[in-house]
């Protein structure tokens, strides 16, 4: 990982850049979950250089009032890890989906029996576009109420809770197994069924439809409006973000950046808290003037 004092590395770029992707959480976003002075001048900054700015998160739209303050110009976010891509116009509590990719439940349901064999242990909850359902033992890792509580299999079957509504993953926690040895047997145990990934510390994996990831959505965004991927600049730290920071012509980990983001990345800037990402597009928009 990188010191505290190192500064970030610029890799020469050949395309001027017209899109910023960022992750949110320990990327943008300071370990308090706010956005600092600087960044939030950093981003409006690069919006009037002519630079449009994603945030690609992990986070489910409910969860996007950190930024939704700070969009500008076309106002999308990418979420799930892909999932979804929401207007954060509306603002707090009034997110529209613009576009959404959904986990089928036979899939969802097949990467939950796999993973129940290949790790004991294993609770589950499933995350809609609006609703959010769990397992009795599931943690409450961030103080949400679920909108109800059964075995995972109950929950995506066809009469389950919220069944006409799309699930856009499948949270999968292990209380005592290394996160990136469960993310590995996950992998291994649901195959092509699903893709599998992890943002979190802890033993926390992401399940979302096969194929879908903050790249392939990000990849969908930018075919949208003519964009290549060597006009994107990626930031992330964590491995969900490892295929979106390999997609973009340039790419950023931070400071605090998980191994495999280390080594996915072209570049790297200061951690989250030294406000990595503005720095960098500090830089970008300097470069352009």
């Amino acid at each position: 990982m990188t010191s505290a004092t190192r500064q970030p590395d610029t890799p020469s770029a050949a395309h001027p850049p017209r899109l910023i992707a960022t992750d949110l959480d320990g990327t943008l976003l300071r370990d308090d979950g706010k956005v600092s002075p600087r960044t939030i001048a950093a981003l409006a900054a690069a919006e009037a250089a002519g630079i449009e700015v994603f945030f690609v998160t992990g986070r489910p739209a409910r969860w996007m009032d950190a930024v939704s303050d700070h969009v500008h110009g076309h106002g999308l976010a990418i979420c799930g890890n892909g999932a979804a891509v929401v207007d954060l116009h509306g603002g707090p509590g009034a997110h529209r989906f613009v576009k959404v990719r959904e986990l089928a439940r036979q899939n969802a349901l097949d990467a939950v029996l796999l993973l129940r064999e290949a790790a004991p242990g294993t609770v589950y909850a499933v995350e809609q576009t609006y609703g959010f359902h769990q397992e009795p033992d599931y943690p409450k890792m961030h103080m949400e109420i679920p909108d109800s509580l059964a075995p995972a299999e109950a929950l995506l079957a066809p009469d389950g809770p919220g069944a006409q509504e799309p699930v856009l993953k499948i949270l999968a926690f292990h209380p005592t197994l290394d996160p990136d040895e469960f993310l590995t047997l996950a992998r291994d145990a649901i195959g092509d069924r699903a893709s599998v990934t992890r943002s979190s510390p802890s033993a926390l994996l992401e399940i979302a439809g096969p194929g879908i990831s903050k790249a392939s959505t990000l990849a969908l965004c930018c075919a949208e409006r003519g964009i290549t991927p060597e006009e994107v600049v990626a930031f992330g730290d964590m491995p969900n973000d490892v295929e979106m920071l390999t997609w973009a012509g340039r790419s950023y980990a931070m400071g605090n950046a998980h191994p495999d983001v280390l080594a996915a990345a072209s570049g790297r800037t200061v951690a989250n808290n030294e406000d990595g990402v503005a720095v960098v597009i500090e830089k970008l928009v300097a470069e352009r003037a």
